[in-house]
């Protein structure tokens, strides 16, 4: 192997090969960037990323890539920036006609044969499989998967075909001549030094190069920051000021130099005194105390597995946690992924107190991800990355990973749904991207019961890779079913077997050493519930309402639909008292007027809220997780008893000095639950919204019981309902047969279906990474490509569709009936642009979806990188649409989207 670390040469652009001179990476009006200075560039600001980040991910990546510790930077920096020397063939020098002039002149042919083949990517793998054996002394596979890990840069991992495909069999050989001197000189002012330790890459560290090339890409592909031409004559020196550049560029976007925000320990009283921004310690929860005790405990990355009940400090500990292991282990940061939008907004707020106490210097980039988060505005820095065709078809896909959509994957600290974690495991565009982000943070799954078997099976998937990529792993849940405990930690590679009988509370831990476990943890004895029944028609829910308000209080109705939410809140409308604040809160809101309503519900039943006399809300399950908020009685559909329970969690949720004489004790009405039959469960629609056997199984256990005693009562009713127990013997003959033979046989039919689906979409991060892509096909993220194909989601259902009302008329469109149109056949403005971002909403109905894809594409929203997945929902002045196949729909500001069939 040739090592060039020795060399003492100048290396002058000027002197360079005149043919390798020309060939150009960037277009431009007066001259383009040179492929050799933009590949420079590229490195620069992959070595500049790993010199900010802390030492632990070069120890991590030196051992996956077969590298010292010292060396590993460079050479990772050096992989990355080959990615666009498949620039360097005939095809795609084309593009451009001065730069073609250019390159005619020192030689370079262009047959109409060499032109066919254009895609530079594809050309990049085929050149570096070729050419980097020689270079590396590494084995045969290991550069292969170098090559392909740096080609997919624009957001696949290629196919052999399309490497086949990369390079003309007619091209001359001068290209591969200049191709040559211009790969000498990059390998020469770089030379990386040491030597290649391993033969092959896994999966976890192929993906990760690949995301680190494709955000170094992104990044040094903007002129703002990396001017066009070559810098220095110099190369060595072009790289020295280039690596200064990369370090302006990244403080620029925010990006930081690595810093734990807890550098020596710290007792956990104060921890939580400021975590809570109390003026004194706090004394912490034996479910705290006990979690770290045995994090402390613990050897190299950890999944710790929390299962409390509710109020118990669960974040809180996920925080702690997190300070211990970043601290001990060097982890980047974490990502809080939660199931939901609401919930991700409200941990949004804890997470910000927390890093605002613990921050030292600049605060470090805490951001909110999902899919409504894109409302706000685009980084403007990056707004002139150019694609080499002359649209802006990468400065676009580079805008929304550095926009709040997807930035938190990248920045150290982030919020967001689940999802947004999930899709890294699915051949998704720059899935690898996601990834990368991942890599070595401290990852939080909150409310990990709250997910069907499809997407439970991603979750595992997701924790899989998650250990390839040195992270820890927090998960909460109020409790889990033994089965979908066993599965998860199964996913890190450990053995459940060797688990005794827990009790409840319960914490796990595995570790490099295997599994621990502490279940004598003295938790908070909650006050007994009232379990009572009632009838399933809004109109029965509403007596007990209205009932149960009479001498005051604060209560909730938390039912299935969206349907049955208006329909409730309307007659409440009409029947309540006066004196009574009435509230509703669904997912059929745009997302502006959704934040506000979910403020009000925080203000009004919140802790720090300002608590009515008499007060109601009327909800749907947007309000059963991560909401803090605290009701004196509650009535609820049928659910499943998982989230019954953790429904349950919101009643006497608060010390309350004084609470109404008729609530003393909390209650929960559940809709159904009444002795005699089961409650219908088609009329009512609840078997499209839960399992039907689930529903069975709830009502019959519960059904015997009149009080709810948490936390005992918790796992107990859990494990029964979700396990293979026997039906109690009071069940009479005629349901027992339905739930042992008919739903239960559909819901074991669900699960394989669904469990199988998880199996076939997921990438493995364990999987061969030669054949690992060759049955997952490319897809899109729901959302963003249902014109492209394959719609790769991350939750089973229905399709749905993000669209933003406007109401139409002669002169344009408007964000309401009395606002100033604007004309939807031009670009928009950024500030429109996020006004009307801020407007999103995400609708399901079918017939809806199907009309609104159908109709002509908008310029307004095609043009715009905010608006270009979502579509407008055009409506009259009253506010309604007359849609095809015979619905109607109408905005209605106090109720939300409302759907009427013709009739």
């Amino acid at each position: 192997m040739r090592n060039f670390s020795e060399v003492k040469e100048s290396l002058l652009f000027s002197m360079l090969n005149p043919q390798a001179s020309v060939l150009w990476a960037k277009s431009g009006e007066d001259q383009g960037h040179p492929l050799l200075a933009h590949m420079l560039d590229v490195a620069a600001v992959a070595e500049a990323i790993l010199e900010l980040g802390p030492a632990t991910t070069h120890l991590h990546l030196a051992v996956q890539f077969g590298l010292s510790v010292e060396t590993a930077p460079r050479w990772l920096a050096t992989l990355a920036g080959l990615h666009d020397v498949g620039k360097a063939i005939p095809g795609f020098q084309a593009k451009w006609e001065q730069g073609q002039s250019l390159a005619k002149a020192q030689g370079l042919t262009f047959t109409s044969t060499s032109l066919r083949c254009d895609r530079h990517d594809w050309a990049s793998t085929a050149i570096l499989e070729e050419w980097l054996p020689g270079r590396t002394g590494a084995d045969v596979i290991w550069c292969q998967q170098v090559a392909g890990a740096v080609g997919a840069h624009h957001g696949y991992p290629l196919t052999q075909k399309e490497i086949g495909n990369g390079l003309s069999m007619c091209e001359e050989s001068v290209w591969l001549q200049a191709r040559q001197a211009l790969l000498d000189t990059y390998w020469k002012v770089l030379s990386p030094p040491g030597d290649i330790t391993t033969d092959e890459l896994a999966l976890p560290a192929i993906n990760w190069l690949a995301g680190l090339t494709s955000i170094a890409d992104w990044i040094g592909s903007n002129t703002d920051w990396f001017p066009v031409g070559i810098r220095r004559d110099e190369l060595r020196e072009h790289y020295l000021h280039a690596k200064q550049l990369a370090h302006q560029a990244l403080t620029a976007i925010g990006w930081l130099p690595f810093s734990p925000l807890l550098a020596e320990p710290v007792p956990l009283d104060r921890q939580l005194g400021l975590m809570l921004a109390a003026d004194k310690p706090v004394m912490p929860r034996a479910l705290q105390r006990q979690g770290i005790g045995l994090l402390e405990a613990s050897q190299g990355p950890a999944l710790l597995l929390v299962e409390a009940p509710m109020g118990e400090g669960k974040t809180e500990l996920a925080f702690m946690a997190h300070l211990h292991l970043q601290r001990t282990l060097g982890h980047r940061g974490f990502y809080l992924a939660l199931p939901t939008q609401a919930t991700g907004n409200a941990l949004f707020a804890r997470a910000r107190q927390f890093m605002d106490a613990f921050a030292h210097g600049p605060t470090p980039d805490l951001q909110l991800i999902h899919g409504g988060a894109a409302r706000q505005e685009m980084m403007e820095a990056l707004k002139e990355v150019w694609g080499e065709d002359g649209k802006q078809s990468e400065g676009v896909e580079a805008a929304r990973w550095f926009s709040r959509r997807k930035r938190p994957l990248i920045a150290p600290y982030g919020v967001g749904t689940i999802d947004q974690a999930l899709f890294s495991v699915l051949n998704v565009k720059h899935h690898f991207v996601r990834l990368w982000g991942l890599a070595n943070r401290v990852v939080v799954l909150d409310e990990v019961h709250a997910y069907d078997t499809y997407t439970e099976g991603l979750i595992e998937a997701l924790l899989c890779w998650l250990k390839g990529l040195g992270c820890s792993v927090i998960l909460m849940s109020a409790t889990l079913p033994t089965k979908r405990r066993d599965g998860l930690l199964k996913a890190w590679r450990v053995e459940p077997a060797v688990l005794p009988e827990l009790a409840y509370p319960r914490l796990v831990l595995a570790d490099d050493r295997g599994l621990s476990w502490d279940d004598k943890i003295e938790s908070r004895m909650m006050e007994p519930v009232r379990l009572a029944g009632c009838g399933t028609t809004p109109e029965d829910l509403l007596c007990v309402a209205l009932d149960a308000l009479t001498h005051g209080g604060c209560g909730a109705i938390i039912v299935n639909t969206v349907e049955r939410a208006q329909q409730l809140y309307s007659l409440l409308k009409v029947k309540a008292p006066e004196e009574f604040t009435l509230l509703l809160f669904h997912a059929r809101f745009p997302a502006d007027e959704r934040a506000q309503r979910e403020a009000a519900v925080l203000s009004t039943f919140g802790k720090e809220g300002k608590r009515p006399a008499r007060a109601l809300l009327v909800a749907t399950q947007v309000v059963e997780q991560s909401l803090d908020i605290d009701f004196d009685f509650l009535l609820s559909d049928l659910a499943p008893v998982d989230l019954l329970l953790q429904r349950v969690g919101r009643l006497h949720r608060h010390q309350r000095p004084h609470r109404p004489e008729s609530h003393h004790q909390p209650v929960l009405t559940v809709a159904g639950l009444l002795p005699g039959s089961l409650p219908d469960l088609a009329t009512t629609r609840w078997r499209f919204v839960y399992d039907p056997y689930l529903l069975a199984m709830t009502w019959v256990h519960l059904l015997s019981e009149t009080n709810l005693q948490l936390p005992m009562d918790i796992d107990r009713l859990v494990q029964a309902v979700y396990g293979d127990g026997d039906l109690p013997a009071t069940v009479e003959e005629a349901l027992r047969q339905y739930i042992e033979e008919v739903s239960y046989a559909t819901h074991l039919a669900t699960l394989q279906h669904q469990r199988q689906l998880a199996r076939n979409i997921a990438i493995r991060a364990d999987a061969d990474p030669g054949t690992v892509y060759s049955d997952k096909p490319r897809g899109y993220e729901e959302g963003e490509g249902e014109d492209k194909g394959l719609i790769n989601s991350t939750r089973l259902g229905k399709p749905s569709v993000t669209v933003i009302p406007l109401f139409i008329s002669d002169n344009g469109g408007a964000l309401a009936p009395d606002a100033e149109p604007f004309d939807l056949k031009v670009p928009l403005s950024t500030e429109l642009a996020c006004l009307l971002c801020a407007r999103q909403l995400s609708l399901s109905n079918q017939t809806l979806v199907k009309a609104v894809k159908s109709q002509p594409k908008v310029r307004a929203f095609a043009e715009s990188p905010l608006l270009r997945y979502s579509y407008p929902l055009f409506l009259d002045r009253e506010g309604r649409a007359q849609l095809d196949g015979g619905l109607w729909v109408q905005f209605d500001r106090e109720l939300g989207l409302i759907y009427q069939n013709k009739e």
